[in-house]
């Protein structure tokens, strides 16, 4: 059996997704910006996509900008805020995802800005009481924390923040890749100002996704070049991509809630065998409460051959990951795992992510798997283990 469980990193492309993508791509070549019938058609397909995202999470259309991806959606965030409105000091936290991390490190090796990192509870939650300290204590900053951590599938409460921002007339940015398509969100009811999607995240094309920069925010361009996107990212739009995360996006909505209970299904039916079947195993976060469904960051029980977990369960058919796959070929351990202080002596730590495509026979495989990997006086029988097997 081969399971692929890293869908964090990214997820299949759909088929209905590639189908249109390929009508696209064979039959409305056109430049968006020519002004022939072949331009206007690509254009009209952009704006389509642009209505589609907007009624979805409740935003005018001339809000949503397409980026090619959530790295360039945060940059863009971070830098042109910091930039048009003069902002003097970050808040933001030790587990945010490398586009944010990098991006104030940048700023503050250039002098350009402090930073400070809210509070982070034994569970891995934000301390919303810190981040009101941190807000009277740096009012009209840039606030920037994610909304699902994607490492150990935390969820931010994203409107309590939206309102301490307001209070505080901080400006306030989330790095919503793993959480959109996955949960609803009402950017009428959410006081935040920008937002960063990625296509892949949810079975659409990689190198595609969007901005949201709320109407009441004026911000400069991070890529110059032409005219696109209202002049705010120049260069020719990847329409075909556009289409497909308009496509994913779509389809992502309409199923929403079948998909999550599916999928919570295969989550749980993981954190029960592997608590009642392996000895010692932990989880990163708060993997049974406010957690995303689609992520289980798991801490497995010493072994000696702990840095070659991830290997042997690639060797027997099993995909997963260590933490962000943006950080493969890194010697550098998780950030997120090292800012939670868990003791983690020859101790993997794996980090499981799922799908719709993903099935509960695929984590009984994997159960089955990991057990392979360890002595008899770890591995454990239970009722659970005979109720997957029967």
């Amino acid at each position: 059996m081969n399971v692929y469980f890293d869908n964090a990193a990214t997820t299949p492309l759909d088929d209905e997704v590639l189908k249109e993508m390929l009508n696209v791509l064979k039959n409305k070549h056109g430049n968006p910006s020519s002004i022939h019938s072949y331009g206007r058609e690509a254009k009209a397909l952009v704006e389509k996509a642009r209505k589609t995202i907007a009624n979805y999470l409740n935003v005018s259309p001339s809000e949503i900008f397409f980026t090619s991806g959530g790295t360039e959606a945060d940059n863009m965030a971070i830098r042109c805020t910091v930039e048009d409105y003069n902002i003097k000091h970050i808040i933001s936290s030790p587990l945010e995802h490398h586009a944010v991390l990098h991006s104030i490190e940048d700023l503050v090796n250039k002098g350009k800005v402090t930073v400070s990192h809210v509070a982070i509870k034994e569970n891995g939650h934000i301390d919303l009481i810190d981040l009101e300290k941190q807000l009277e204590k740096h009012p009209d900053s840039l606030v920037s924390l994610m909304h699902a951590n994607n490492e150990i599938g935390n969820i931010l409460p994203i409107e309590e923040v939206g309102e301490l921002c307001k209070k505080h007339k901080a400006i306030f940015h989330s790095d919503t890749v793993q959480s959109v398509c996955h949960y609803p969100l009402d950017l009428q009811k959410i006081k935040v100002d920008f937002i960063a999607a990625s296509a892949h995240k949810f079975h659409g094309p990689k190198g595609t996704g969007f901005i949201y920069i709320n109407g009441s925010r004026k911000i400069s361009p991070l890529i110059y070049g032409g005219g696109q996107e209202r002049n705010m990212r120049g260069g020719t739009e990847n329409v075909a991509g556009i289409a497909g995360l308009s496509k994913a996006f779509e389809m992502a909505h309409t199923h929403m809630k079948e998909h999550a209970t599916h999928i919570q299904s295969i989550k749980s039916h993981l954190i029960n065998r592997l608590e009642a079947e392996l000895k010692g195993v932990e989880f990163s976060g708060d993997a049974k409460g406010n957690s995303l469904y689609t992520v289980l960051n798991v801490i497995l029980p010493a072994t000696d051959d702990y840095e070659m977990m991830l290997m042997k369960l690639d060797m027997s058919g099993i995909a997963a990951s260590a933490g962000s796959a943006c950080s493969s070929g890194s010697n550098v351990g998780s950030h997120v795992i090292a800012a939670l202080g868990k003791n983690i002596d020859r101790r993997p730590v794996i980090r499981f992510s799922f799908s719709k495509y993903n099935t509960v026979a695929e984590a009984d495989f994997c159960v089955e798997t990991l057990k392979s990997f360890y002595p008899a006086n770890i591995r454990q029988k239970s009722s659970v283990t005979e109720k997957a097997i029967n």
